[in-house]
């Protein structure tokens, strides 16, 4: 994946620097006219400076397009709410009452080698793996469940506070979304919070952050109903690049419901897969810089 203070005025005509430099006889009016057009003229020059010189906010901030290398088939009936690409299959959290389930896909064809359906009652939401688990969240339910990543054999469930939406890792912590501009860190084993984040573009809250993905140090956060995806220090909560995916476009969007929503990474041959839900295709992007 390319990425690319003065003194206070004496009552004589006589001024004298504090060095000793007799400047013979002035008038105060005179004085005060040439300090009025010197204040002028350093105004000015501050306002010009300022103007070509870009916010501190803006001069490490990455922006980036992209290029569509291949398009592989998806399951259009996923309503895909996570994603995640580990040795050479796709692993997709589907959603929706009645039809979430956890599923495994071949990349090249898009068939479903391996599938588990949620109970009706929970509404299914993002995915990762760590330790050959599978971690999985559901959006209302306050509850998350843990699989093996082998059998789909469901091990266990946890319970969280709020709304559970993207979900993914750094290898250490598990890094949850819950629709809100704050990302919570939780610990793998025990499920409890040991930290947030407040994820801001310049000094502006960034929220809706939706389907997430660790790559390279950073996290890449999907912002719901919008086709860019934020890149976010995962020690600050800045928004350090923004990838615009406008233009990207797949025949089932046309349902305002089949938003993008979908980011997964081979760390191994640097590919990153973008889709969204009940969408049709399923692409693999080169980000490019448009700096």
């Amino acid at each position: 994946m390319r990425r690319e203070s003065s003194e206070e005025t004496k009552d004589t005509d006589t001024l004298k620097f504090s060095f000793g430099v007799n400047l013979g006889p002035m008038k105060k009016t005179h004085l005060a006219g040439i300090l009025v057009a010197i204040t002028m003229i350093t105004i000015g020059l501050t306002i010009f400076i300022l103007l070509q010189t870009p916010p501190a906010d803006n001069q490490t901030q990455l922006l980036y397009t992209y290029e569509v290398i291949h398009i592989y088939p998806h399951d259009p009936t996923a309503f895909t709410e996570g994603l995640i690409f580990q040795d050479g299959m796709l692993y997709e959290g589907t959603g929706l009452y009645g039809e979430s389930r956890l599923q495994k896909t071949t990349l090249e064809t898009g068939n479903i080698t391996q599938s588990y359906a949620m109970g009706v009652g929970y509404f299914g939401e993002g995915i990762t793996i760590i330790e050959n688990r599978i971690i999985q969240l559901t959006w209302l339910e306050n509850t998350g469940f843990v699989y093996d990543r082998d059998t789909f054999q469901l091990l266990s469930n946890f319970s969280f506070p709020g709304e559970g939406w993207g979900i993914t890792t750094d290898g250490q912590k598990l890094i949850m979304s819950n629709g809100s501009a704050t990302l919570t860190f939780l610990d793998p084993h025990t499920f409890q919070a040991i930290g947030t984040i407040d994820v801001r573009n310049a000094s502006v809250p960034v929220p809706l952050l939706n389907e997430l993905e660790y790559i390279n140090g950073d996290i890449y956060a999907n912002v719901y109903g919008q086709k860019q995806i934020a890149i976010i220090n995962i020690q600050t909560g800045q928004v350090e690049g923004w990838v615009d995916l406008n233009g990207l476009t797949d025949p089932s969007d046309s349902d305002p419901n089949n938003v993008l929503n979908g980011i997964a990474y081979d760390p191994n041959e640097d590919r990153l897969f973008i889709t969204g839900k009940r969408w049709t295709q399923l692409f693999e992007i080169d980000l490019i810089s448009t700096q």
